[in-house]
């Protein structure tokens, strides 16, 4: 994806001297009601590649821009290039990418235990990192309907990037908040997608035991210019008020909750899904959280219009460690479809059955799943009463 350059952009970009970093401090990032875009953003009917050449919002432009820099400066492991990527033949629509970069060089994992695993200062977290990999801090307005007091956003650059302008969302890092999901958290990270005029910037998240690598709260964020099978699979409703909804089609069964855009309506999905996520945390049941465009649930179909954004929640088998040898690791991008594949002769050999076969096995057992699915369906009806 293309960095678009933009006049207004050189507050975010840092100094060319890495000694003057500790001291230029975090630019922030202030936006309001007038720039989360709810309509109009949808993918090109031709080619993908004809989004490099759309306009970008304002966040688009800053994210982009610096991350750039950030790559230009060596603050990466290693320099992106253009991924190799397939979409598998078959039904789903899994776009594979090829990364061998970030399967080699990436951080090794903590060692976590337990999905409620307290945070631990002495273990690698994000008050650690270097001034430069921090791009700026997300603030909202106060302007925004059913707006509560937010907490400072930190953006900065992952280190071992999946794609273009991947990026963490910490929250307030210095308060050391274990990687459990809070809705300040959430709301940023539904906000963010609404920032861009990309239609392939996702948000997600990864509990412990969900292959979250660090414990310290972070939500991702990164560009993908290919549709995902997630956006606009059918769902059907599993309350009779239409707020939780089960996406039965591959490459795996999730909740989804819907919205069409910021005020009450939001502020109720978050308090939904972060009781859905609590629920689980205390239950030791591990998950992963994708946050995208999509198109509101029933009757869908994968060329359906992005109207809105769909939440989607997997519970799966707590995977604690790191697992050698797989042909990629299940988190929250493989749910949604995307498959970041770590070795060249496994890109050239997968398949869409080899793929599901690999997802399906971090899947919970059913009668586990329809406990999970009887006890959020609970949680849902609570906001009937």
């Amino acid at each position: 994806m293309a960095a678009p350059q933009d006049s207004n952009e050189t507050s975010y970009l840092f100094l060319p001297n890495s000694k003057d970093w500790e001291e230029q401090g975090i630019p922030d990032f202030v936006y309001g009601q007038k720039e989360l875009v709810l309509e109009g953003i949808q993918w090109p009917r031709a080619a993908p590649s004809l989004l490099d050449t759309a306009p970008r919002s304002r966040f688009d432009s800053a994210l982009c821009s610096a991350w750039r820099q950030r790559m230009d400066l060596g603050l990466f492991r290693y320099r992106l290039g253009e991924l190799q990527t397939q979409t598998l033949p078959g039904a789903v629509g899994f776009v594979a990418q090829l990364n061998v970069e970030r399967g080699v060089q990436r951080r090794r994992p903590q060692n976590i235990r337990s999905v409620k695993q307290a945070f631990d200062p002495e273990q690698f977290n994000f008050n650690k990192v270097r001034p430069g990999e921090v791009l700026f801090r997300l603030l909202r307005e106060p302007d925004l309907p059913g707006a509560v007091q937010q907490e400072d956003i930190l953006v900065m650059i992952n280190v071992s990037p999946l794609e273009w302008g991947h990026v963490l969302l910490v929250p307030e890092p210095r308060r050391g908040l274990p990687q459990r999901l809070l809705p300040g958290a959430l709301r940023a990270g539904v906000e963010a997608v609404l920032l861009s005029s990309h239609p392939g910037f996702r948000v997600g998240f990864n509990s412990l035991g969900g292959l979250a690598s660090v414990n310290h709260l972070h939500l991702h964020g990164y560009y993908l210019a290919h549709r995902l099978p997630v956006e606009g699979a059918p769902s059907e409703p599993l309350d009779p008020g239409g707020r939780l909804h089960l996406l039965r089609a591959l490459p795996a069964p999730g909740f989804l909750f819907y919205t069409s855009g910021p005020g009450p309506d939001l502020e109720a999905l978050i308090s939904r899904v972060c009781r859905a996520t609590n629920y689980l945390t205390d239950h030791e049941i591990a998950h992963n959280l994708f946050v995208t465009r999509g198109a509101p649930p029933g009757k869908t179909s994968p060329s359906s219009a992005l109207t809105g954004v769909r939440v989607i929640l997997w519970a799966r088998k707590s995977s604690f460690g790191v697992k050698e040898g797989e042909v990629f690791s299940v988190a929250l991008c493989e749910l949604a479809g995307h498959l970041p594949v770590k070795t060249c002769q496994d890109f050239g050999s997968l398949t869409e059955a080899a793929a599901l076969a690999l997802i399906q096995d971090c899947l919970l057992p059913s009668a586990q799943a329809e406990e999970v699915q009887a006890a959020l369906v609970a949680l849902v009806a609570q906001d009937e009463q």
